[in-house]
């Protein structure tokens, strides 16, 4: 099955996996978010991007405006959700046009783009590059019983609701992958798996994208994907509930700005796995300053 065939199946998968495993976490806000109390919550999901844009908005948003921002953690289904019923604000995170076709389409007339944070991110199978790419350089390669049994028939993947978790199920069908599996973990089990099997010099298959730290941190490539079963390039979208431009004016124009390159993204998403996310954020906004003043500045003009 193609990527465009993908778009009813992937919802039903992800939607009824994230809201059985996350319900409690985000719905559990009983009233709709609002301008009342000066409270802007916005929802992430703990993927180092997602970590890393969200807390530095957050810190962004709280130095320049009278406002308290509340991160929300939570799957991505319920994201969309809460935006589509007004129990959160704001999301950072949207992968388009493929990562979350299916969300999008489920709640694209309840909610707002503000447009994109940034362009170019990549969803993909990686393996170190100590691998050799000419006994697994494609997705096709998989199928080879030598390979199966160096990878002990697994691919390494992340938390369910995850969109790349989607594409990777149907990816498992379209290439005939049926002797895998494809373990469902999250993104810091994903990372720790990928480091021990680095360490011991073992082969692994991941799902990765970019922007990641572990890009930074380790020589790693994406195996080819000729069937384009996970996707093309993504942009990476600010969805805000209805009514939030009206009640944040000045907030909606600064999320409308907030762009950034994907190398700059990725060098201090690198920062924060060295040391801590507040760090990274700290040496953003004092290495940063002309970008954050781009975003400001035009946030703040009428």
């Amino acid at each position: 099955m193609k990527l465009s065939n993908l778009r009813k199946s992937l919802g039903a998968i992800g939607l009824s996996v994230a809201i059985g495993l996350s319900s409690s976490v985000l719905m559990g806000a009983s009233a709709p978010a609002n301008a009342a109390d000066d409270t802007i919550t916005i929802g992430w999901t703990a993927w180092a991007d997602a970590e890393f844009v969200t807390k530095l908005a957050k810190q962004i948003i709280e130095d320049n405006w009278d406002h308290k921002v509340k991160l929300q953690l939570s799957a991505i289904a319920l994201q969309y959700q809460g935006l589509s019923n007004g129990s959160i604000d704001a999301m950072l995170m949207s992968w388009l046009p493929d990562t979350h076709a299916d969300y999008w389409s489920r709640y694209k007339d309840q909610v707002d783009n503000l447009g994109s944070i940034y362009d170019g991110a990549k969803l993909g199978w990686v393996v170190p590059a100590f691998v050799p790419e000419d006994e697994l350089g494609s997705i096709t390669d998989l199928k080879n019983a030598d390979v199966r049994a160096k990878l002990d028939s697994k691919i390494t993947g992340i938390d369910p609701g995850a969109g790349i978790m989607q594409l990777s199920e149907q990816a498992v069908k379209d290439y005939a992958l049926s002797n895998y599996t494809l373990q469902s973990s999250s993104g810091a089990a994903m990372t720790a798996a990928l480091d021990k099997a680095i360490k011991n010099n073992k082969w692994i298959v991941v799902t990765g994208w970019t922007p990641h730290w572990m890009f930074g941190r380790w020589d790693l490539r994406f195996l080819e994907d000729p069937e384009g079963a996970l996707g093309g390039p993504q942009h990476i979208d600010a969805l805000v509930r209805k009514g939030f431009k009206t009640d944040y004016p000045e907030v909606a124009r600064f999320l409308s700005n907030y762009h950034m390159p994907l190398d700059t993204l990725q060098h201090y998403m690198y920062i924060a796995q060295k040391a801590d996310y507040k760090t990274a954020i700290s040496d953003f906004m004092n290495e940063q300053k002309p970008l954050i003043n781009e975003w400001l500045g035009q946030a703040n003009s009428k």
